[in-house]
């Protein structure tokens, strides 16, 4: 990966060339051991989790460069640049999810945001990306400044962040269920629920997929969300947090903000703007199954991280397959696409479907473990737990009618069919939803 950023002089093929063969690689490195596998260094270590994420990268930004060559219509230098960025942005990602040492892993998390930052400036849509950009900055640096300070404190006084808590039980610093206690959790997980990002603090997200061009919102909905989860996960292991209020709070209000955001995506008159407001239910799902402290609860949002960013990813390079045709997103606007277009809208149907989690894929599997384990957690939360299932089929299936059903409005200009290779993105992206229970099944059972 470093001699791929520092050839400069690259073309755009060799990259995507590149990244593809890496993503092969990773994947076949998933399949080869039929057992649970970890290495660790000093410095880098691989899991399950870790080196699923990774794989998840690679696919996703091969396929950024295959949706976006005709959308960005650029010079040679520009693209060169657009590569760099992309490039760059994997390195940070990958070096963060297999990053051993926590303050290692927090720089390469905030590095993630400069190339994220860079693709909206640089190719985003309107003049408003400006706006957007610093709404994501501001949101995510200063909800990260209280993590950074804990694990200085952390690297000042212990050499081990991970018996960072029982270092201050013993110096009598928090009592569990205090609130400085409740506080500590909180500074601990407020940069990653913003990254998530929880409902409250998600305001950036919206104004971002909006702006961003099309590779940037695949990258952001498929990785950089998750980048928050993991984040979470990991953190959650190695400060040891037992049982309190904190958690329970968290849980609640994730799945809240997740049926208020599922009602939000009916009041939407972006198609962008509404798949970036699923998205935020989707993942209100994953910081539950977090918090639920039971690992049927880990796995199903493990599960769900991997096919949401496949679901989502493809979700965005739809909407801009009719930005580009119809030079809309208002869903006022784009209606008749079934009888103009018939390929593209049976992509709509499937991924509008697996959006909303029907059998075979990994969508379903993924709530069919976080439901049960969230029940048992706190069976107040069931009601939640229908609504955002109830909501998500009805939000998915007002996206597809609003779309590809109706008249077809009459100051649309003709435009053509389907490319081939938007096709063969969107079948890249239709496969490991349907195929990656496999590996799946191996992760729970072996």
């Amino acid at each position: 990966m470093l001699f791929i950023i520092q050839n400069l002089g690259m073309s755009w093929y060799m990259s995507f060339w590149s990244l593809l063969v890496l993503s092969l690689l990773s994947i076949m490195q998933l399949y080869m051991p039929l057992f649970e596998f970890s290495m660790q260094n000093m410095f880098f270590m691989s899991d399950n989790i870790s080196s699923t994420l990774i794989s998840l990268t690679f696919w996703i930004s091969s396929m950024m460069f295959l949706a976006s060559q005709f959308d960005i219509k650029i010079s040679m230098n520009s693209s060169t640049k657009f590569s760099l960025y992309i490039l760059a942005l994997n390195l940070a990602l990958i070096m963060a999810f297999s990053m051993t040492n926590t303050l290692m892993f927090y720089f390469m998390f905030e590095a993630s945001l400069i190339p994220t930052l860079m693709l909206i400036l640089g190719w985003g849509y309107q003049p408003e990306r400006l706006q957007a950009g610093m709404y994501m900055v501001l949101y995510t640096v200063s909800a990260s400044l209280p993590l950074l300070l804990i694990l200085l404190f952390a690297n000042k006084y212990i050499l081990c962040s991970s018996i960072l808590y029982n270092f201050i039980i013993q110096m009598k610093v928090f009592n569990a269920m205090s609130w400085s206690y409740m506080l500590f959790i909180l500074f601990s997980f407020l940069a990653f629920l913003v990254k998530l990002p929880v409902f409250s603090v998600h305001l950036w997200l919206p104004k971002a997929h909006v702006e961003a061009p099309v590779a940037g919102s695949m990258i952001l909905a498929a990785v950089l969300l998750k980048l928050g989860s993991y984040g979470i996960l990991r953190i959650y292991q190695y400060l040891n947090f037992q049982f309190s209020f904190s958690l329970t709070l968290f849980s609640v209000l994730a799945l809240w903000g997740g049926v208020l955001t599922s009602i939000i995506c009916f009041r939407q008159i972006d198609l962008k703007s509404l798949i970036a407001y699923s998205s935020v239910g989707h993942m209100s799902l994953v910081l539950a199954g977090l918090f639920s402290n039971n690992p049927w609860g880990w796995t199903g949002a493990l599960i769900m991280m991997i096919a949401h960013g496949f679901c989502s990813s493809a979700l965005f390079m739809l909407a801009n397959c009719i930005y580009e045709k119809t030079h809309t997103r208002s869903l006022y606007t784009i209606k008749g696409l079934l009888l103009s277009l018939p390929i593209l809208s049976l992509w709509w149907f499937l991924f509008s479907v697996i959006n909303m989690a029907v059998p075979p894929t990994i969508n379903l599997l993924s709530e069919i473990m976080i439901f049960p384990a969230m029940m048992l957690f706190l069976k107040y939360l069931t009601l939640c737990l229908i609504l955002m299932s109830f909501l998500a089929a009805v939000y998915s299936m007002y996206m597809y009618t609003s779309t590809q059903h109706g008249g077809n409005p009459k100051f649309l200009a003709p435009y053509g069919a389907l490319s081939n290779i938007k096709s063969t993105v969107l079948m890249l992206h239709w496969i490991p939803l349907n195929f990656f229970i496999l590996k799946t099944e191996l992760f729970l059972f072996m």
